[in-house]
């Protein structure tokens, strides 16, 4: 969220993550038509483990200094797409968008559809992949979403999934992503653009709820702000806010911002290791173009009023090298997680006390809540002041 990866102190977080951060392509299901099929690429990924301080790297799902590594990881490659109008139900494949394919899964029907939109470096399937209980034992998002409205989960290209080895020890380091790579860093913008395209080229039927974690949530409302008439809802799940780096520039010491804004910017590791790797940020940290087009589009066409809803962590994120002032810190992203949270007038704003960033694997069952509550307000808006 916050980029140099602190590390929530969560205990089930500490557990699913002590030799997780790694990634292997899942199983593809049959396309349809408007969509290209894509070959696996597992037996190119090794099973080898690294330490958890090296792996536990630049995800969505933490902030902690840290370095995820892999090894050699092929193209994909992909069959022709069929011609066809893909509106609602189950579908899993590569979506053409126009000279690229991104990786798209959708399940359910009915309206509103909502949109998953997930972290920095994060796969789309963190929303349906349980990566702290054995699969089964807890309802995941997306498919408790598809029980009640269509629902979409997408990989951005560069995006990884993390494996908690305790729970499947022949996984490799790690899944990367199925889309197809573009060059990076990129801009908010360009997330933006990329998804209106893929929503586009899929047919998926309007209007959406974004549901968008840490970045996720940054580029769920600028996508509100790009395209007004396309959101009729949203859920923030611990979102980070255009302001955080020049109020953590404010609190830390010249060197210490230096060391922050390095461990933030770039992972040279990681990169040698996946050279596509998501880039969600650019130097100096303070000039972040991003952040610059939040700011802006604040100011010339702010959110509409819609159903609101903002979860926030409760447990604090750990210290990412010694002398980080964690309860200034602390401060700070709950100053700004109430100033998101106050986007639109009658929103709703919850603290999940047992989770930390990723509350989404730490809590579904409140983002599950959350969604269905939001859902709920655009079928029958009276549902939302009751």
């Amino acid at each position: 969220m916050y980029g140099c990866r602190l590390h929530a102190r969560s205990r089930r977080m500490e557990e699913s993550r002590r030799s997780c951060s790694a990634v292997r392509p899942g199983s593809r299901t049959p396309h349809r038509k408007g969509f290209a099929m894509q070959s696996s690429r597992s037996s190119s990924i090794p099973t080898r483990r690294w330490s958890r301080r090296r792996v536990l790297g630049q995800t969505g799902s933490g902030l902690t200094l840290g370095i995820l590594a892999a090894a050699g990881m092929k193209k994909l490659t992909r069959a022709q797409s069929p011609a066809a109008n893909q509106a609602e139900g189950d579908f899993a494949g590569l979506v053409d968008i126009g000279g690229r394919s991104v990786y798209m899964e959708s399940a359910g029907a009915g309206a509103p559809t909502v949109v998953l939109v997930a972290g920095a470096l994060g796969r789309g399937d963190v929303w349906s992949r349980d990566q702290q209980e054995p699969e089964g034992a807890r309802q995941m998002v997306f498919p408790s979403v598809a029980s009640f409205t269509h629902v979409i989960e997408y990989d951005r290209p560069g995006t990884i999934g993390e494996v908690n080895h305790s729970l499947d020890p022949n996984a490799p380091l790690f899944y990367p992503s199925r889309s197809d790579d573009v060059p990076q860093p990129r801009t908010g913008a360009d997330v933006v653009e990329e998804l209106h395209d893929l929503l586009q080229a899929a047919q998926a039927p309007g209007p959406y709820v974004l549901v968008g974690h840490s970045v996720g949530g940054l580029y769920s409302r600028l996508y509100a702000m790009t395209y007004p008439d396309d959101v009729v809802g949203m859920v923030l799940v611990d979102a980070t806010n255009e302001e955080v780096w020049a109020e953590f520039a404010k609190v830390l010491t010249p060197e210490q911002w230096t060391i922050f804004e390095a461990g933030t910017v770039r992972n040279e590791e990681l990169l040698a290791a996946y050279p596509p790797a998501e880039m969600n940020w650019t130097t100096p940290l303070l000039d972040d173009p991003t952040m610059q087009q939040v700011r802006q589009a604040r100011m010339d066409s702010p959110m509409r009023p819609m159903p609101l809803y903002t979860l926030s962590h409760g447990i604090p994120f750990g210290e990412p090298f010694p002398g980080w002032p964690s309860e200034e810190m602390e401060a700070i992203m709950r100053r700004l997680q109430a100033d998101t949270a106050g986007l639109v007038p009658g929103s709703k704003h919850v603290v999940a006390t047992e989770s930390g960033h990723n509350i989404h694997q730490d809590q579904p069952e409140l983002v599950i809540e959350a969604i269905r509550a939001v859902v709920d307000a655009v079928r029958n808006p009276a549902t939302w002041t009751s």
